[in-house]
């Protein structure tokens, strides 16, 4: 059993004595609420309804309802508040898209402001706007068009956000039917290089523990990850982890403020005083995770504090890894993680002296060409204790967003099937008698090579639900002449954004969108801890002619492949439901979630359980890993990009309520700005031979020799070219920083 938090508070814990934090920087999230509630008080009753049955469609925490499976209590974010807006807010007036000229000048976010997305519309080239046509008339010209090209050249994007698991799992069928493997989803972007590096290594692809077990476990590791920014309800989970004895700490290149004390507003005392959270902070250069991980592991080594019995019993590949190790000498890697063999000893001995621990990672970790191997050495550093397969134990890719674990899942993926099952011929086979038509036997496009093949001319049709690739793919001018060459681009979305502006080769159509909410029957959605849980449809207002997903593209599918109609139809999500049970094995007992609070955990509480491998010799394996070499020209930064007050690349705000930052901030340390003359506040211009970036300077502890800029403003200094073995576009760079007038 693991501790259970002190009843009592705890004042050693408290991030100040001043009552409300005064004069702190944080967010004010009792002003979220009376935000929200202004901003949806013309549908109040629906707005309280969605929050208190629904199922969040911020992060991939869960919830039913305000409640979750890991705390008693309410549960709710403003990142949820934020997007509860979107959620509530009218139609506007079609006719703002007859001219689109004075839309084109505004962002994203003011294109949201303006409303829902009521109609289908269509804009042909040399058309000033949009002209409102029906739903038939739309399918009519794009199932044209499908059938006048070949497969090859179609290509389908499933944005996470809020995307339900019936969505993703109809449209991937609907799509295979049409002939084509070129669909993906914003699953890849996030934890794909974290799939391959778990099931290479344990035979299972997805987080192994619960959220219940950072309570009380010994110790927490967040390695790229800051939760408190973008799965803003975990900061309950660790206040009360800290009120169990746990020890949390952070492996970063940025002293992250959130991470450090919060003050969480649903907790009386921490909403007075704070909580903090990390013991401490080991600041490493970006792209030194691996050799900073490989030293904690040559310290562990060398002083015998791994778990040997775990290690002969039940893994493979030790002696490998040992070998790999002892040729990586310490000046090599201090080098390579920017920081000094005494940090990699103490983390080290926090590792050594903890009985169970749970490591969690993120984009910070994954979004890297060498993403997968960073994922792995973090598998390493778990496996020489066995902090996995048991309670309070555990290897968690957090998910930011509620749709994405399920996409996977689901096969909306250009790289697999349903289930996660490999493009290969015997499966495609298999799949092919299960649904009665023959599904496609090779790999298709993944996003970043469908924008490639879009540049080239070899995309006839782009069909994109929700999603945005002017904002989240680096090189945005390359992303934009690719979109502009693509004969007919299809938008659904419930609101407007930029990439649906975009001049058309020859035709653009938009189509109205339904939320999670709206959905008749009702969904299910996949969180991080691989809990199924079902969002019952929520009465209220419905916009326009706006209609599921799912249903769209079924529709479509039909009319493309009118002899597979009889194959292509649902008549509810619950039918669904039933054939997602025996398509994916291990979504049995989906079938049987109807109403708020349905849920299940496949896997149970812990994959791996009882240290039990799906692996081929039911093993866990290390993996020996060499650092990627990584060399800074003189004069030259590091650059990550970060996310501060936003839902993945939906900016809600200019200023990081968090940091204090706002969205031309460049984040750097003292030392460097001074030997650069540089002050707090000055203008700068971080520059790459492939873009410039305007900024200012922000003053902050962040390891020397690295810069921080926000994304997606930072996609111009970014190399299309980077990826990691699994697609993910590498979202770092390596530019100079120079003074503006």
């Amino acid at each position: 059993m693991l501790p259970k938090p002190a009843k009592f508070w705890t004042p050693k814990h408290w991030a100040s004595w001043k009552p409300f934090g005064i004069g702190e920087q944080y967010p004010n999230n009792y002003w979220e609420v009376f935000r929200a509630i202004w901003l949806s008080r013309k549908q109040l009753p629906y707005a309280w309804n969605i929050l208190n049955k629904g199922v969040c469609d911020g992060c991939a925490l869960g919830t039913t309802g305000m409640k979750d499976w890991t705390l008693d209590g309410l549960h709710l974010c403003n990142v949820r508040l934020r997007l509860l807006q979107m959620n509530t807010m009218p139609a506007f007036d079609a006719e703002i898209l007859e001219d689109i000229s004075p839309l084109q000048t505004q962002k994203s976010s003011q294109l949201r402001d303006l409303g829902r997305l009521p109609y289908p519309m269509i804009r042909q080239r040399g058309d000033k706007g949009f002209r409102r046509i029906t739903w038939d008339e739309a399918l009519t010209v794009i199932a044209n068009r499908i059938r006048a090209t070949t497969p090859n050249r179609l290509s389908f994007y499933i944005t996470s956000r809020g995307t339900v698991n019936e969505t993703y799992y109809a449209t991937q069928k609907a799509v295979r039917a049409m002939g084509s493997n070129n669909i993906d989803n914003a699953a890849r972007i996030c934890h794909s290089p974290s799939t391959a590096g778990l099931k290479s290594t344990l035979g299972a692809g997805a987080t192994t523990c619960s959220y219940k077990d950072w309570i009380g476990t010994d110790l927490l590791v967040f390695i790229g990850s800051n939760v408190a920014n973008n799965q803003p309800v975990t900061v309950k989970y660790l206040h009360y982890a800290k009120k169990a004895g746990t020890k949390i700490v952070v492996i970063n290149t940025y002293r992250e403020p959130g991470m450090e004390r919060y003050w969480v507003p649903s907790i009386v005392e921490s909403a007075l005083f704070g909580t903090k959270f990390a013991e401490d902070f080991f600041l490493v250069s970006l792209g030194g995770d691996m050799a900073f991980l490989n030293g904690t592991i040559k310290h562990m080594i060398a002083n015998d504090w791994l778990d040997q019995s775990f290690v002969k019993n039940y893994t493979a590949g030790f002696e490998e890894l040992k070998t790999a190790l002892a040729s990586q000498s310490w000046e090599e890697l201090e080098k390579l993680s920017g920081t000094g063999r005494d940090r990699m000893y103490a983390f080290a001995k926090m590792v050594a002296e903890a009985n169970k621990a749970v490591f969690v990672w993120s984009m910070g970790i994954t979004q890297h060409e060498c993403g997968e191997d960073n994922v792995r050495s973090i598998i390493n550093l778990a496996l020489t204790k066995g902090f996995v397969g048991r309670e309070g134990c555990g290897l968690m890719p957090i998910r930011g967003h509620s749709g994405v674990q399920g996409g996977a899942e689901m096969g909306c993926y250009a790289t697999v099937f349903p289930g996660g099952k490999p493009i290969t011929l015997e499966n495609a086979t298999e799949l092919s008698q299960k649904w009665g038509f023959e599904v496609p036997t090779t790999p298709g496009l993944i996003a970043p090579e469908m924008i490639n093949a879009a540049h080239q001319g070899n995309i006839d049709v782009l069909f994109s639900v929700g999603g945005n690739f002017l904002e989240v793919l680096p090189e945005p001018d390359y992303v934009e002449t690719a979109l502009k060459q693509i004969p007919l681009r299809v938008h659904m979305d419930i609101v407007l954004s930029i990439q649906m502006l975009v001049e058309p080769a020859d035709t653009v159509v938009l189509l109205p969108a339904t939320t999670r909410y709206e959905i008749p029957g009702g969904v299910t959605e996949t969180s991080t801890e691989r809990r199924v849980i079902f969002s019952p449809e929520i009465p209220g207002q419905r916009i326009g002619e706006a209609l599921p997903e799912w249903e769209v593209f079924m529709e479509l599918a039909r009319r493309v492949k009118p002899d597979l109609a009889d194959k292509l139809s649902f008549p509810n999500t619950a039918a669904m439901r039933q054939e997602i049970a025996q398509i994916i094995p291990q979504y049995a007992g989906i079938q049987h979630l109807k109403q708020q609070g349905d849920q299940f955990q496949y896997g149970g509480s812990h994959l791996c359980f009882g240290w039990n491998f799906s692996t081929p010799d039911g093993k866990a394996h290390f993996t020996p890993l060499t650092p990627p070499q990584k060399e800074l020209p003189p004069g030259y930064f590091f650059v990550a990009t970060r996310r501060g007050k936003q839902f993945n690349s939906m900016v809600q705000e200019r200023k990081d309520a968090i940091t204090g930052a706002f969205r031309e901030a460049v984040l750097m340390n003292a030392n460097d700005a001074a030997k650069l003359g540089l002050q707090d506040g000055d203008r700068v211009i971080v520059k790459n031979d492939l873009g410039e970036l305007p900024g200012k300077v922000y003053l902050a502890p962040i390891q020397p020799g690295n810069l921080q800029v926000h994304w997606p403003e930072g996609n111009i200094l970014l190399d299309k070219t980077k990826r990691s073995l699994e697609g993910v576009p590498d979202y770092n760079a390596i530019a100079r920083l120079e003074k503006r007038d």
